[in-house]
């Protein structure tokens, strides 16, 4: 068996594991094989962008044929770190390798990451043990029927089971993204008994505001609800009622763009004479690049001529969004208990910082989350290494890596991959943020869960032939299952659980628009319902789930084994995608676990503890 040199992952060479707090004292210990040499290895610990720093390690005894080094160090400034050993004897350095192990090495190889954190780096409590729950506005539930359509250019869909419009609107009959089915606050409202039932703690809402397409992503008045959906007011009543379920609110923020079409900008002249396209001293020109060069005169967001980009540092910009009766300040008002940033990478970090201030001055347990596709310790856009999750910035992200990791498991990767995925996120997270990520199978920007577990992948085809596709029959069930399996891993792992709306009863669709049906309030499906809403529980009264560590148990075959540990209690997760299996556990107990399935383990911390098991 190798020998192992130092292993990230393991408590026995790095303690704390994962990221640190700037002050906070880490500390790495290094074994070597006497056959190697007398060796006197280094800690070379690189500050990203600068000069490497070489600390000499302190011997720490032998055991036999081994030399045993310590070296304890407390960084004073947040930031990316990054390190491996020299041995500083014929050229052999370890460097990192797969699962976070240690390698031998003459040439090079990659660096560990050590993460340093802003010391007074908190998220929201009440985030932490909860669930939450995606709605894309239009699609959810319509509790005001019938209503007439405030713009004369929008679709009504009376017809609820209809697919969504995806003719692109560049032909005669094209209307895509102006069909409207009619989705409304009275309609959550009306719905929130089901999602507290669910065990829903916080509601996600795409963008609410004023805009001319059903994604309302094109934002035309930020400080005014899309009358489709209600008033302000209207607004207000929901939160409200929403708070005496246990349940909070959050907003998407849409900053980097708004739409041509709106008060603002009004390149199809809408709003009246004013705007920035139309007039040169409105008060709105220095929010927007204008330029000959542009191919439409003004720079846009990917090239779309109807999202015109804002320049983030234009002060009177920053200042609508994050100042007093500003945008911020607005919606947290009326009762929003945070935003989510859509495309976190393209703000600047500066300019994220004062939306946190802003969202902080109506308290502490307001929620700000970024959506990053990445690693967002490592993310880099612009040129610039993003410092948006070290504690000045984003309370959390969006977790894209994790819901790769799920859908690998599930679709028969490498378990010991899938193992090193998740581990490496929590290894570089800084913890307040690891513990509130919002973690996720599907968005209103992938294709719904159950179809890229069972369905045909698309492999980029276009929309014709995604529309009307669905999965095969005896297909269904086995990717109902697996689906399932996928949502036990989600609800687990360190971060909060999502569903996007539908999943719990196991929607489908392809890419926009046919991940955003309108919701089948006739479903009877019940077989994931049930066990989510078990699993919502869970959480709740399980303090493993409330911010505990994660230690991986077993990852091989077909087994995914691991570990919450809390200041009360333990909760371990076996999940099996293979046949029916007998595992011993921690807790020194033997369990079955179904085929496809998966077990949950709940027990006290302490000596005499008397342990339940729970099996979905």
């Amino acid at each position: 068996m190798p020998h192992t040199f130092y292993n990230s992952f393991d408590s026995a060479c790095k303690t704390p594991f994962g990221a640190v707090r700037a002050g906070q004292e880490v500390t790495f210990h290094l074994t070597v094989p006497e056959h190697l040499g007398y060796v006197d290895p280094h800690l070379v610990l690189t500050k990203d962008r600068e000069d490497p720093v070489h600390y000499r390690m302190n011997f720490d005894g032998q055991t036999p044929q081994v030399n045993h080094f310590t070296f304890t160090i407390a960084p004073t400034t947040p930031g990316l770190y990054f390190y491996y050993f020299d041995l500083y004897t014929d050229f052999r350095k370890i460097y990192r390798g797969t699962s976070g192990e240690g390698v031998l090495s003459w040439t090079g190889g990659a660096s560990w990451q050590l993460t340093v954190y802003e010391p007074d780096f908190q998220t929201p409590a009440w985030f932490r043990n909860g669930t939450m729950y995606q709605i894309f506005p239009d699609r959810f539930c319509e509790g005001v029927p019938n209503k007439p359509m405030p713009f004369a250019d929008r679709i009504y869909r009376a017809d609820k089971t209809g697919e969504p419009y995806f003719w692109p609107t560049e032909q005669d009959d094209g209307y895509l993204n102006m069909d409207y089915y009619g989705g409304d606050f009275a309609g959550i409202q009306q719905k929130l008994p089901y999602l507290r039932d669910l065990g829903v703690t916080c509601i996600y809402l795409n963008p609410i505001f004023e805009a001319h397409a059903n994604h309302r992503y094109n934002t035309a008045n930020y400080l005014k609800t899309d009358p489709l959906l209600g008033t302000n007011e209207d607004f207000a009543a929901l939160c409200a009622a929403a708070k005496q379920e246990g349940i909070r609110i959050i907003l998407d923020g849409v900053f980097s763009h708004t739409g041509s079409d709106s008060v603002y900008f009004n390149r199809e002249g809408r709003y009246g004479p004013g705007g920035a396209y139309r007039d040169r001293h409105s008060p709105y020109r220095s929010w927007y690049d204008f330029d000959s060069g542009y191919p439409s005169g003004y720079r846009c967001w990917w090239g779309f001529e109807t999202l015109p980009e804002v320049q983030e540092d234009s002060p009177s910009y920053e200042e609508f969004v994050c100042g007093k009766g500003g945008v911020i300040d607005t919606w947290l008002g009326l009762g929003a208990s945070g935003f989510r940033l859509d495309v976190a990478d393209e703000l600047p970090d500066e300019f994220i910082e004062k939306i946190r201030q802003a969202v902080k001055s109506h308290g502490e347990d307001k929620l700000l989350i970024g959506e990053v596709w990445e690693d967002a310790t490592t993310k880099e856009a612009f040129g610039q290494r993003r410092t948006y999750l070290r504690g000045k910035g984003l309370d959390a992200v969006m977790n894209y890596p994790f819901r790769n990791a799920v859908l690998d498991f599930i679709r028969g990767a490498d378990v010991a991959a899938v193992s090193e995925q998740i581990l490496s996120i929590c290894e570089n997270y800084p913890p307040p943020a690891l513990n509130c990520l919002m973690n996720f199978l599907s968005t209103h920007d992938t294709e719904r869960a159950l179809t890229a577990i069972a369905g045909e992948p698309a492999n980029g085809r276009d929309r014709y032939w995604q529309s009307g596709r669905r999965i095969a029959p005896y297909k269904v069930e086995e990717g109902l299952h697996k689906l399932l399996l996928g949502y036990a891993m989600i609800f687990t792992l360190p971060g909060v659980p999502c569903v996007y709306y539908g999943d719990e009863i196991g929607m489908q669709g392809y890419r926009d628009p046919f991940n955003r049906a309108f919701f089948d309030w006739n479903s009877t499906e019940e077989r994931l319902r049930g066990p989510m809403r078990n699993l919502s529980r869970l959480r709740k009264t399980c303090d493993a789930f409330d911010g505990g560590t994660m230690e991986i148990l077993r990852a091989e075959g077909d087994v995914l084994h691991y570990r919450r540990v809390g200041k009360t209690q333990t909760a371990e997760i076996i999940l099996n995608r293979g046949p029916h299996l007998l595992a011993e556990t921690a807790f020194g107990k033997s369990t079955e676990v179904n085929p496809g399935g998966f077990t949950v383990l709940v027990e006290d911390n302490a000596p005499e503890h008397v342990g339940y098991f729970s099996i979905y």
